[in-house]
């Protein structure tokens, strides 16, 4: 672009780096969301067995969630600087990518294995028998319905939380941050948090709907407690950006974006 200025070359290298973190972590966070960790475990402290709608629960979580605190403070940031209409346009790439990641998983699962690769990894680190390609597949292959659940989901919360936070935005203008980030964050992913279970396994499952409940609060207290601790991060990067622009450039953008007049590249 021979003839943009500096400030506009470096405003497009912003989004395109932000959109490109954000995606990223995303289609990261559906790869290995198949393994459930427990955190009390990784904390070394005593099962939760926090009392929930009859039963008790422990904090079991999806490895996905290591990855998602980056999209939600990312998504936060590319609304703060560019606008819905940039939030908007790289949630809806990403869940077209995240669509098209499934769709060629199942089809390299579906390739028949090398006889050799079976017989190189017939045996795990401990010398147990092993079907690497029963591995692999049971890995990587994922329910129609966690796949429509985790698009479904990620749309809506991406939705609810740069409308929740365009709203915050206009009402505190340039003060507040925390409010507004970490506000829409909440709000969107106690959505989030029980759509996405909703349709995996009571839609396309058999969980009953106080399992969902239960499940979904657990996820929900986590995200919650996560957005909450990693505030700090968005004047970290609010900071980062200020000196990457200047300061002034930074805060016109900012303001573009609240009125709705940037259109992103």
């Amino acid at each position: 672009m021979p003839n943009s200025t500096p400030f506009e070359q470096k405003k497009q290298f912003l989004f395109l780096a932000l959109c490109g973190l954000f995606l990223t972590n995303a289609l990261i966070a559906e790869i290995i969301g198949v393994k459930i960790f427990s955190v009390e475990s990784l904390l070394g402290t005593s099962p939760a067995q926090l009392p929930l709608f009859g039963t008790t629960l422990d904090f079991n979580m999806s490895a996905g969630v290591v990855n998602w605190p980056i999209v939600f403070i990312t998504s936060d940031i590319i609304n703060e600087y560019f606008g819905k209409k940039g939030v908007r346009r790289i949630s809806y790439l990403t869940a077209i990518f995240i669509a098209y990641m499934y769709i060629v998983i199942y089809a390299t699962t579906s390739l028949p294995p090398a006889q050799f690769w079976l017989e190189v990894n017939s045996k795990d680190s401990h010398g147990n028998a092993m079907n690497i390609d029963g591995a692999f597949n049971a890995i990587f292959r994922q329910g129609l319905g966690i796949m429509l659940g985790s698009i479904v989901a990620f749309l809506i919360g991406q939705v609810l939380d740069v409308t929740v936070f365009s709203w915050l935005r206009r009402r505190t203008g340039s003060k507040y941050i925390w409010l507004r980030a970490t506000g829409s964050t909440l709000f969107s992913q106690l959505v989030d948090s029980f759509v996405v279970i909703f349709i995996a396994f009571y839609l396309f499952g058999n969980w009953s709907v106080t399992q969902i409940l239960q499940v979904g609060s657990i996820n929900y207290i986590y995200k919650g407690c996560i957005a909450l601790l990693t505030t700090p991060v968005l004047y970290v990067a609010h900071y980062l950006i200020d000196q990457y622009l200047g300061k002034e450039n930074a805060r016109r953008l900012a303001d573009e974006a609240a009125g709705m007049s940037f259109t992103a590249v």
